[in-house]
């Protein structure tokens, strides 16, 4: 028989199990097969699939799936991911990144559809939708070289 952990309400430093489902409740780190979080504030998320609404967390890595509605999160690492109605700073997927109406910092994925998100920089093979990025690949990279040069022009000239 499957192992299923519900917590609500509550706080708790670690939540393990093949099926999580946590609501209103303060964690330090959730980890399973299949992780349901809603209302919760979890500095680690790291389970096969991933579902979290109206929650915050510091990093969520998934083998398999990531859902995120109406969020918080710091890094999102996983192989799909679905983001909608949220905010993070860096998105790192395998395979595929969907976003709605999102917004985040660094986007790194394989497959990107986008729909009225906005990014600071999108690094992409194949991107579909509508989003707006400060960046592509291209500036990016002139920037990176501008920098560079200027901080090794500093260089040279302190010696």
């Amino acid at each position: 028989m499957a192992e299923e952990t519900l917590l609500d309400g509550s706080e708790c430093s670690f939540v393990e199990g093949e099926f999580v489902n946590v609501k209103n409740s303060r964690v330090r780190g959730v980890e399973g097969a299949h992780v349901k979080l809603q209302q919760v504030a979890a500095l680690s998320i790291d389970g096969e699939h991933v579902d979290i609404t109206q929650g915050a967390s510091g990093i969520m890595r998934g083998t398999s799936e990531l859902f995120m509605n109406q969020s918080i999160t710091g890094i999102v690492a996983g192989r799909s991911n679905h983001l909608n109605l949220s905010f993070t700073p860096v998105v790192v997927s395998k395979d595929s990144t969907h976003m709605q109406r999102t917004a985040a910092c660094i986007v790194v994925s394989k497959n990107a559809k986008v729909e009225n998100s906005a990014s600071l920089l999108l690094v992409a093979k194949n991107v579909e939708g509508n989003v707006s990025t400060l960046l592509d690949l291209k500036s990016a990279l002139c920037i990176g070289a501008v920098v560079g040069g200027i901080l090794g022009f500093v260089s040279l000239l302190r010696k």
